[in-house]
């Protein structure tokens, strides 16, 4: 059965007090659904965050990470050097990412590769501008995201991967995406493993919408069928709305 997982991306947001702040205020917190509770704090803070989380049910996990082990790559940082402080999953390519630090497909796919190597849990994000949609070629635009970086990887690997459809036209545009659009593409997305995995493999890997959750959306959007969860951005900055979304399901 499918996991239902949350995940905070706290982006380049809250220093050591502001994060240890947040952090006390999730753990005041109640969880009443199953789902998965994951928050990703900056670099500087991720150690702090696991060693005080550690005992919770909260997985601290990573925004980000280089594809090498090791070498002369300034201001990065490896699988190795995350797992060696608690870390065992990593945000891969978020829009931002590829918007702002030209991370191309084929860099995904190294990066992704690392991961896995590394025994690391991969959340890869993907998703179309809004020219891409307002031409009609979003399916095409998330098909070619999916399969340049992740379908030369095995059927097995799949156990170890995360899906984060983020539908970039959004976020901060005005646009509004509905739960009918989410669940299409997300039905669209597992039909597309589907063909080339098979619907065992397709169906065992969740699916999460990273399209703009709120305290008074998620409800409806997680109840589709195919959208198993949420990679939540500005509301996860916030513990009592960030709870209103885990507890959504």
């Amino acid at each position: 059965m499918r996991k239902h997982i949350v995940a905070g991306n706290w982006k380049m947001n809250n220093d050591l007090a502001q994060t240890e702040s947040l952090i006390t205020d999730l753990k005041s917190q109640t969880r009443t659904s199953d789902a998965e509770v994951m928050i990703a704090p900056t670099f500087t803070n991720v150690w702090q965050a696991y060693q005080t989380l550690k005992d919770s049910y909260v997985e601290v996990v990573a925004q980000n990470m280089h594809f090498a082990e090791n070498g002369a790559y300034t201001g990065e940082v490896s699988a190795s050097m995350l797992k060696s402080v608690g870390v065992k999953t990593v945000i891969l390519g978020h829009s931002e990412r590829r918007a702002y630090f030209n991370e191309t497909d084929e860099l995904l796919a190294k990066k992704v590769d690392a991961a896995l190597a590394n025994d690391m849990r991969v959340i890869f994000c993907f998703g179309e501008e809004l020219s891409d949609r307002k031409s009609n070629n979003q399916e095409a635009i998330v098909a070619s995201q999916i399969k340049n970086a992740l379908f030369h990887l095995d059927a097995a690997a799949f156990q170890n991967i995360v899906l984060a459809y983020e539908p970039v036209w959004a976020i901060g545009t005005g646009e509004t995406a509905s739960p009918e659009q989410a669940q299409e593409m997300h039905a669209f997305i597992r039909k597309t493993l589907a063909d080339t995995y098979g619907e065992s493999i397709a169906n065992g890997v969740s699916i999460l919408y990273g399209g703009s959750v709120k305290p008074n959306n998620a409800k409806e959007i997680f109840s589709k069928p195919d959208v198993d969860g949420g990679l939540i951005g500005g509301a996860s900055l916030k513990a009592e709305d960030f709870y209103a979304i885990v507890n959504a399901f």
